[in-house]
């Protein structure tokens, strides 16, 4: 398995991580993991806190460990997001699974796919031509990748429901999560905006930022200038810590205008924290209006108070959304139901 260390906290280490928990205990699946961004020794560890230089004496490191490990290996699992990220981290092990004949998956994992196709000719000419298969966590990927002519297989993102306990919220308090990279196509500042209405009718409220990016100044500088209160920055959060926030607060809010399937709403789902999201990329193949959550336009940061404000009206409601959301948790990400798909797409590669 190939992707990126839990060194570049983000969707993709945690779900690999979480795939090759769940795979350690299958009686028919080995997994060794390969990191995209291998943490280098000595001297060389010095050069890689160097900007530019990092990106080559890394890549190099990379590369080369491909060559040893791949031969030693039935299929090579990449894990892939979109334009400089895919050609710097998936595809030389795409290239490098093929020089040996070894059967690859891309796994791709980014909703900015529609654009990063559309414009970057090479990563289209080989996604259809390197890997075996095409690996996607949602319908709406699916999707995505058939309008460029490529198939795409989806195994949906894996919840770990044990360390994720649900806490029944029979009333649901002004106290609300984003815990969404802050760049800008996460849109962080509508939560906000959409939180400053929220807190002028309920003095109460609170909002919890986790994570970090290039906009967290940008953010910090529009919560002084609404004049919000009980706003915290918590910076990034490792995703064992997780748990105890998601406990803490009661409402999640979402608001990406561009995404695929997060995680992090799954996770609201299995921790009983009713969501209010917009409805970007493939949010609504995983977000039922009405029933597991409610959805709003992106950048209508109006809407989604509205949102917020009905389920801090009816409690009963933020209920009846909660115990869905987890039951389909239960249903469809778990890995219980999900490890038997992982181990059929790899015997099948392997024995085909």
């Amino acid at each position: 398995m190939v992707g990126p260390s839990l060194d570049i906290l983000g969707g993709q280490a945690v779900q690999a991580q979480r795939l090759i928990a769940g795979l350690a205990k299958s009686t028919s699946v080995k997994v060794s993991f390969l990191p995209v961004n291998p943490r280098l020794p000595g001297a060389l560890r010095k050069l890689q806190q160097i900007r530019y230089v990092r990106t080559v004496i890394t890549s190099v490191a990379y590369v080369v460990s491909l060559f040893r490990q791949v031969p030693r290996v039935d299929v090579v699992h990449a894990f892939s997001a979109s334009y400089m990220s895919y050609i710097l981290a998936p595809l030389p092990a795409l290239i490098v699974a093929r020089l040996f004949r070894k059967p690859s998956v891309l796994n791709y994992r980014s909703g900015e796919a529609a654009d990063h196709l559309t414009h970057w000719r090479l990563s289209r000419l080989t996604i259809r031509r390197l890997p075996s298969v095409v690996l996607v966590p949602s319908g709406y990927l699916v999707k995505v990748f058939g309008d460029f002519g490529i198939t795409a297989r989806a195994i949906p993102n894996v919840v770990p429901l044990e360390s994720l306990p649900y806490r029944r919220r029979a009333v649901v308090r002004p106290i609300f999560l984003s815990n969404r990279n802050l760049d800008a196509l996460y849109d962080v500042g509508c939560a906000v905006r959409a939180f400053g209405i929220i807190q002028s009718r309920h003095p109460d409220a609170r909002l919890v930022i986790a994570g970090d990016g290039s906009q967290r100044r940008q953010l910090e500088e529009l919560v002084q200038s609404l004049q919000l209160r009980s706003v915290e920055f918590t910076g990034k959060v490792d995703s064992t810590r997780m748990a105890a926030l998601y406990s803490e607060c009661d409402i999640y809010l979402n608001s990406p205008y561009i995404d695929n399937m997060p995680a992090s709403i799954l996770e609201a789902f299995a921790c009983g924290l009713p969501v209010v999201s917009t409805n970007a990329g493939g949010i609504p193949y995983i977000v039922e209006d009405g029933v597991t959550g409610r959805l709003v336009q992106c950048r209508d940061h109006t809407a989604m108070a509205g949102a917020v404000l009905d389920l801090l009206a009816d409690s009963a409601l933020a209920l009846r959304l909660t115990e869905a959301a987890r039951s389909k948790c239960e249903r469809l990400y778990a890995w219980n139901g999900l490890q038997a798909q992982w181990e059929r797409l790899y015997s099948d590669l392997a024995y085909t």
